[in-house]
Formats: structure tokens, sequence, C-alpha cells
């Protein structure tokens, strides 16, 4: 991967941001870097673990080291295996096939590179659009310092990239065109945001329409509705009645941080939210979490999930996190539904109509 030459670095826009800005500040295609020359394959899997990962032999945690690969790098993904020889210290036996050995698979997102033809101008009577990471990643670059949000001051404090990841969703709000034609968005988040703006490469982003949130089996009773989340098994699942129509792999809260058992009713569904608890150091600061349904009024959550690809093991700080695409699918099932405008909705009668959730430890 080569970001295109002649550009603004990194380096020298942080220099340039410490000087105040300046003229950069009223132009904002000075800072925004167009997408990077990805791996040509269908399928990628990125390093999302934020540090060093091995390129393995065989798909064996035991076989001679390829090479290491650091945070970010893509490689492609050609077909999942089971490991040759079961790890007893590893729960997950998966790993990634691809063309310069093998990967652990909860290192490796999933990410895919459909770049789009952007909009030049918002759609005629709104006032932004919600639009979802089609690229492996972008990167941003902050419209309004000083930077607000604690892992936004981390990332810039530590002269590290600030990205958005493949599957994130996020609010448009304004567009720009260059005199070299390229076109820009600004980003920024609807909900639980600290206040910070961005301009990014429009190419990264697919609007999402209408009919892509449109509810699933609308026509079912909603008291017919329920979800069980399995916390030993680590396993979500949707009954209409008796009848299972949806499972997936989720990871619930880790030790310390369990998801809590019980009975529960949705009481807030939102197309994408900032998740933020304490500080960078000493808790969570995640931005544009998607497909979030809210089932305890703490805050806990069943939610999509890009920074791993570790499902079917507890590690999350107590909501359930689930693959993008598993996410979407319950955000759209469960009732209440919510539209594109406003993409969030909170009820206060939510003992009735909402779908039911159930987490329970149970062997099955």
């Amino acid at each position: 991967m080569s970001h295109t030459p002649n550009l603004l670095s990194r380096r020298d826009f942080l220099k340039l941001a410490g000087l105040g800005l300046g003229a950069l500040a009223l132009n904002p295609f000075r800072r925004v870097l167009p997408l990077p020359e990805f791996p040509a394959a269908e399928r990628l899997g990125r390093n999302c673990t934020g540090g060093k990962i091995d390129i393995k032999t065989r798909p064996d945690s035991g076989s001679a080291t390829i090479k290491s690969i650091y945070e970010d790098t893509l490689l492609p993904w050609l077909r999942e295996v089971t490991a040759d020889n079961r790890d007893t210290n590893r729960l997950i036996q998966r790993w990634v096939e691809t063309p310069e050995g093998y990967v652990y698979a909860p290192f490796l997102q999933p990410v895919r590179y459909q770049p789009n033809q952007p909009l030049t101008a918002l759609p005629e009577g709104v006032t932004g659009f919600w639009a979802e990471v089609s690229v492996p990643y972008v990167d941003i670059y902050l419209d309004n310092p000083p930077p607000r949000s604690p892992s936004l001051r981390h990332l810039l404090g530590s002269s590290l990239p600030v990205r958005l990841y493949y599957s994130q969703v996020m609010w448009i709000d304004q567009i720009k065109t260059g005199d070299s034609g390229q076109v820009a968005y600004r980003v920024n988040e609807r909900y639980g945001s600290y206040g910070d703006i961005f301009w990014a490469d429009a190419a990264a982003f697919r609007p999402l329409t209408g009919d892509e949130i449109a509810p699933i089996s609308p026509e079912m009773d909603p008291a017919e509705k329920s979800i069980t989340v399995n916390v030993t098994n680590q396993t979500l699942s949707c009954f209409e009645g008796s009848r299972e129509v949806y499972y997936c792999r989720v990871s619930t809260g880790m030790r310390g941080l369990e998801t809590p058992l019980g009975e529960f009713s949705l009481w807030r569904k939102t197309i994408s939210v900032r998740m933020a608890v304490g500080t960078q150091e000493a808790g969570y600061d995640t931005p544009g979490v998607s497909w979030v349904t809210y089932f305890v009024g703490t805050g806990v959550a069943i939610h999509a999930t890009y920074w791993h690809n570790e499902y079917g093991f507890a590690r999350s700080h107590g909501c359930v996190n689930c693959k993008p695409e598993d996410a979407k699918w319950i955000f759209r099932w469960t009732m209440p539904f919510v539209p594109l405008e406003p993409g969030d909705v909170t009820w206060t009668d939510w003992r009735s109509g909402s779908t039911r959730v159930k987490v329970e430890q149970r062997f099955w």
C-alpha cells in the first residue's frame, strides 16, 4: 500500500496544525488524501489488533513465522481454515489463508475495497445523510481543532493516523469539490459526538438508503419476537414465537465486565453513535459504532464491531459485539422500526411493542 506521492505528509500537517492551520483551514483539500492503493483482491483482511502480528507457514501457532505485519496492513483473504493442531491456549481455532501464509483469524477484520462515485451536492431537502465506509480504511482530518474526544487527542498527540474503517457509519453534512475535481465529504457523528468534525475522500463512503434498513418481517406481532443471548456459548438467536429465524456468534462482556443476565426490553435503537466511557487510558472511546440496539438502561447494546474478529469469545466491555452484517439484520428485525431520518429512536413505553432480550448462561 502506498499513498499518492507529493501530497501533504502527516508530519507536515501536524506542524501546520500547531501553527493554527492558517490558510490550510480554509481549504480542506490540502488535507484530504486520496485513498491508498489497496491490494487487488475481492476480499481483504486488515490487521485490526493495533500492533504486530505474525504470518505463519501453516495454520498453527507453533509453525515457523514467515514475517510480521503491523497495524492496518492488508492481505488478500483467500479462505478461512481450521487450525492444523488444536491450540489449547486459544478457544477459537480459525485461521485465514493469504498468498503469503496463514494468519490467526481473530487478528484480521474482513474488509472489501468498494470505492463509490461521490455525490457532488446534498440530496434535495435534507441537511445530511448516513454513509457507510466501504473501503478498508480512509484517513480523516480535523476541521475544527483543537481535538475534543479522548481518542482523537491520543492519536494526534502520538502522531498516529486518524482513520475510519470498513463498515463504520457516519453522518455527512457538507460536500465540496476541489479544483482538480476531487470530492470531499464533511464527516461527523450525529449522536454522541464530542464536537470534532472532519473532512475525508468522498469515494470511501456509500450513502445508505431507506430500502436497505427497511424492517424485516414487520407483519409479525412484536410480542412474538424475542432474542436470546447465550454468554456461555457466545451465541445470539432471534425467535419468532418458538421458531429460530436467525443465529450468529457474538462477543459478550469479558470477566469483570460481564453482560448483565436477565430479561430486558429494547429501549433505544440508533444507526450510529459514539460509545465512550472514562478516558482513553481508563475506558474506551469508539466512534462510528453502527447498528446499535440498546436493551439495558446503562448503555448495554447489541452492535456492530470493526475492531476485532473474535466472535465466539467474551471480550467486550459489557455489550454484545456482532459482525456488522449480523448487527444490521438484528437492527432491522427488532421492533420498533427506526427510519433513515432521524436514524435514532428512543421510546418511553419500552415495555409495550419492543423486542424482548434474554441474556442467559446455558450449554446447548
